[in-house]
């Protein structure tokens, strides 16, 4: 029987312990090591001290891991650590350069170990130097430019989720996965940086390239650029998710709403398109969109507003 792959989680807040939950999802054990005095920003500290929701998200990113907390000052770190990295097959780090010579996982502590292991380090950027939260990321990469294109507001909320983040934690775990198949192969210390920046605008940049961005477009169909995709508020209060793209749910979604927009023009910018649209579901609520759609196949759902 094939040993079960087992990863160590030494990082903290969103990109790292995502990557760890990834690798969990796919069956391997992970197991996340904190320092008991300061733990993850996420469960005590500024994040979780100022919106709690922060703890949410620590306990749905590792409640699948082990989660092993030392004491980063004690005399024997080193050698505890090391009993975890013996039995390792991958390391996820995310520490200062003093801390790593602390716990023994810097470099030349890792290559001593002479052994295959893979290694995956997370760093802000390799281009820019100064620190940065996701929000930099998108900002600096080009891609907040979106979000405010179709405002003038003098206070914009930035958006929810935090995508350069989520991207970056994706990226890693594929990072992961690769270095294991090199250190596999080569049987020795495969180590690689990923970053928050390069792999934010890596990922994103299919969805809006440099020859979108020289057209100076910002409106497409998954932002609201056509009465087919979209979200109309209805009666109650509540919204409905609208994704009829196909010529078919278009059809049979004009017919059942009675709604005098032919085919060709669910692709139709004017306002008056989106206003014929609106107008049929601010006539209905929630339960009655539900009756009308059940067991019809439409691309409708939804949108429960929280009060």
């Amino acid at each position: 029987m094939n040993k079960k792959l087992k990863f160590i989680d030494l990082t903290h807040r969103l990109p790292g312990p995502l990557a760890g939950k990834i690798l969990c999802d796919l069956g391997y054990e992970v197991i996340k090591i904190e320092d008991e005095k300061h733990k993850d920003p996420f469960l005590a500290g500024m994040f979780s001290a100022f919106d709690d929701s922060f703890e949410d998200w620590y306990k749905e990113l590792n409640q699948q891991k082990k989660i092993i907390r030392l004491d980063f000052k004690a005399l024997n770190i080193k050698q505890l650590i090391k009993k975890y990295l013996e039995e390792a097959d991958g390391v996820l780090l995310s520490l200062s350069p003093k801390l790593k010579e602390t716990l023994g996982v810097d470099d030349e502590s890792l290559k001593a170990l002479n052994r295959s292991i893979a290694v995956v380090e997370l760093e802000a950027s390799k281009s820019h130097l100064k620190a940065m939260h996701d929000l930099n990321a998108l900002a600096l990469s080009g891609f907040l430019s979106l979000h405010v294109a179709q405002t003038n507001d003098p206070i914009v909320a930035p958006p929810f989720l935090p995508v350069a983040g989520i991207a970056f934690g994706q990226q890693v775990a594929t990072q992961m996965l690769a270095n294991l198949l090199s250190a596999k192969e080569e049987e020795k210390l495969v180590k690689s940086a990923s970053y928050l920046y390069e792999s934010s605008e890596s990922i994103l940049r299919p969805f809006w390239s440099p020859n979108l961005q020289q057209q100076r477009k910002t409106k497409f169909l998954h932002n609201g650029a056509y009465p087919c995709y979209s979200l109309y508020r209805l009666k109650d209060g509540n919204y409905v998710a609208l994704a009829a793209v196909e010529d078919k749910f278009w059809q049979d979604f004009i017919e059942l709403f009675a709604i005098d927009l032919p085919l060709g023009q669910r692709f139709d910018k004017n306002a008056s398109s989106f206003q014929k649209v609106a107008d049929a579901f601010a006539k209905l609520d929630a339960s009655e969109i539900e009756t009308m759609t059940r067991n019809k196949e439409l691309c409708i759902s939804i949108v429960r507003k929280i009060t």
